[in-house]
């Protein structure tokens, strides 16, 4: 499965890359109902190899959760993939870009449900829960790069 969310915000790149590099961003731009809290001791060196651990709740379930920094070119692109958590597979690539007022920030996710074909069954409402994510992580972005 694929999930796409394109946003321009009126920064220079440079800017915004150094947000999303800053790991301890990530617990701003979730949604508070999922708990979600870096168990990492901050702050974490983002290269590739870097491994974060997170905690969170996601429809009252408690879980952890690991990502890779697989892929790290600064201002550019940074690609984290999930080595434990809920998915079969999870990639999540970021992309910045220079565009006329701004920067486009891209998230392009590739990810893939457990216990494949019957975890499927899930997967209406896995798309539902990933849309609320990003809405919420887009509007935060919005407003912290109006400040």
């Amino acid at each position: 499965m694929e999930f796409v969310r394109e946003m321009t915000v009126p920064l220079p790149r440079s800017q915004v890359f150094a947000f999303f590099a800053e790991a301890g961003n990530l617990e701003r731009l979730t949604p508070p109902e999922l708990k979600f809290r870096i168990l990492t001791p901050t702050p974490i060196a983002m290269r590739p190899g870097a491994l974060i651990d997170y905690a969170l709740s996601l429809f009252g379930v408690r879980f952890s959760w690991r990502s890779e920094i697989t892929v790290w070119e600064p201002e550019t692109r940074f690609v984290d993939i999930q080595v434990r958590g809920p998915y079969a597979e999870w990639v999540h690539t970021h992309t910045f870009e220079d565009v006329p007022g701004g920067t486009r920030i891209r998230d392009y996710v590739r990810y893939r449900l457990p216990l494949a074909p019957l975890g499927n069954i899930a997967l209406p409402v896995v798309r539902v829960q990933l849309r609320r994510i990003f809405d919420y992580r887009e509007a935060v972005t919005r407003r912290l790069m109006a400040e």
